[in-house]
């Protein structure tokens, strides 16, 4: 068996265990497909996005591709407090961020009560349009809904942050389960204690996991090159999930700046905050990350810390200003070369292929 063939790819009908992580709202329909095509699993974050939006996202990808793909959700759409959380919060959370917000020249947002979306109303999207491949963090799907898609034919992905979470998900009936360690940059999508308490390294949750379930397992964090690559299958997992270095690609759907960023000097220094949306994320460390990190900020629940912010990120997008902008990475940012995603996913073919070539010599 040559490297490239695994459980995954043999279920998914890949050629390559390479899966492009979701990226949540920096995902684009371009570079979906543009893995998938090459032989890989591309995916697309939507949780964010409506039912109606979704079913669009959806068409078009397959307009692209003929491939198999994934679109990813989020199980847990809100925090406690999220909808309780009023108008004097919202105020307070408002405090470290009035400085940036007048460096800025915007004006001070005004509160707008928390309309939330249903994860429920989002899966009944991919039920309904029989997406090839469902994948999901922060939790498992309802019964239900596991039950549907196996009846549907769809192949189904949880996220795991600690081999207890990967148990959970394969006694629910999961088909494969992301092993997800704490280098990897934005949200890991703990679900069984607190994100904090959850952080283990891909090195050491890979083969623990592995050990565990007899599902696929597929290895993600602080995975940047072939080398990479190898030392995951050598651990047990049957494929990969890349996320910072899709990113950085001319396809995805993070801007200029923040790709910028991503191959500039200050890549290497990236920290965990819950400033920028709520939940524990990583991204480089800059001014805004640094701020919101402060002793005594007072941050609301997810998702209403990430609308709030944006009210500065946004505006500091347009002024060219990445100290003010959420810049999500993983901790091998440093080692990001290629913006073109055939050339990336060529290269990393490339580099497995002579790492394995010279261990057999």
């Amino acid at each position: 068996m040559t490297w490239n063939q695994s459980r995954l790819t043999d279920r998914l009908g890949i050629e390559y265990p390479i899966v492009q992580g979701p990226l949540g709202g920096l995902s684009s329909q371009r570079l979906t497909a543009a893995v998938s095509n090459f032989g890989g699993l591309g995916s697309f974050g939507a949780l964010s996005k409506t039912p109606p939006e979704i079913r669009d996202v959806i068409a078009e990808i397959r307009s692209l591709t003929s491939r198999p793909f994934a679109v990813n959700l989020w199980v847990s759409m809100e925090d406690d407090g999220a909808r309780s959380s009023d108008e004097t919060a919202f105020n307070r959370s408002l405090v470290p961020l009035m400085g940036d917000l007048a460096e800025l020249g915007v004006s001070r947002p005004a509160y707008r009560p928390y309309s939330p979306l249903r994860f429920e109303d989002q899966a009944r999207v991919l039920l309904e349009s029989n997406i090839p491949v469902f994948s999901f963090v922060f939790g498992i799907p309802p019964r239900e809904i596991l039950e549907e898609c196996r009846a549907r034919g769809i192949f189904t992905v949880g996220t795991a942050t600690t081999p207890e979470e990967a148990v959970a998900l394969e006694q629910a009936g999961v088909d494969a389960i992301v092993a997800s360690g704490f280098e990897g940059g934005g949200h890991r999508g703990s679900f069984l204690r607190s994100a904090e308490d959850s952080l283990t390294g891909t090195i050491s949750l890979v083969p623990r996991i592995v050990d565990l379930v007899d599902v696929p397992v597929i290895a993600a964090g602080g995975i940047a090159d072939g080398r990479g690559i190898v030392a995951a299958l050598a651990l047990g997992a049957d494929g990969v999930q890349m996320g910072t270095v899709f990113l950085v690609c001319e396809e995805s759907g993070a801007s200029p700046l923040h790709k910028k960023a991503l191959l500039g000097e200050q890549s290497g220094h990236t920290s965990l905050t819950r400033g920028f949306t709520g939940r524990l994320a990583r991204g480089i460390h800059n001014r805004l990350l640094e701020q919101l990190n402060q002793s005594g900020a007072e941050i609301l629940p997810y998702p209403l810390q990430r609308a709030l912010v944006r009210n500065v990120a946004t505006a500091a997008e347009a002024a060219g200003r990445p100290d003010l902008v959420p810049l999500w990475a993983g901790q091998s940012a440093p080692l990001l070369r290629f913006t073109d995603v055939r050339e990336l996913l060529t290269s990393l073919i490339e580099q497995v292929t002579e790492v394995v070539s010279s261990y057999r010599t």
